[in-house]
């Protein structure tokens, strides 16, 4: 008999400042360094990526779980400054250990730069590596936020996610 199982999905989102010549602070999204001026603040904990951190949510959520700052907090000086990718894949091993199965995982940056378009394949590598996913079940996306508010001014970077994950039915 097969057993029966429950899809379900979430959502994540993150957002974080961008600061100008934070000595030592690169900006990563998605698990990839860019050649930038600024970097994403360390108000957050580990690297700032903040697409990683939309995609660890949509995760959690989907296996309704806690949020990332539960198992991440940023007061936890074990997690200064590691790396996001690492944060995915510590959270596919807690819905693993939570009988979850990720199904995909789709995801969109919102910033006026940098462009993408060029790492968008690298990404999706990095973060399906992270999570145990082939990357044809990892989206990457970009838009702009039109020149509007302040993710439009240049002044911060938001990625939203979405996740779907199987659990065990109840």
């Amino acid at each position: 008999m097969t057993e029966l199982r429950n899809t379900r999905s979430g959502i994540g989102y993150d957002v974080h400042r961008l600061e100008q010549g934070e000595p030592g602070r690169q900006l990563i999204l998605g698990g990839v360094t860019f050649q930038h001026p600024q970097g994403l603040t360390l108000s957050g904990h580990s690297d700032a990526d903040v697409l990683c951190h939309a995609i660890a949510d949509a995760l959690l959520g989907a296996a309704g779980l806690q949020d990332i700052g539960h198992y991440f907090p940023n007061t936890d000086p074990s997690i200064k400054d590691i790396s996001s990718l690492e944060i995915l894949r510590r959270v596919a091993g807690i819905l693993s250990e939570s009988g979850a199965r990720i199904i995909n995982v789709d995801s969109t940056l919102v910033a006026e730069e940098p462009r993408i378009g060029l790492y968008v394949l690298e990404m999706r590598g990095k973060i399906a590596g992270s999570i145990g996913l082939d990357d044809s079940r990892v989206g990457v996306k970009a838009t702009t936020n039109e020149c509007l508010g302040f993710l439009g001014r240049g002044e911060g970077i938001a990625a939203l996610a979405t996740a779907s994950v199987e659990t065990a039915a109840v």
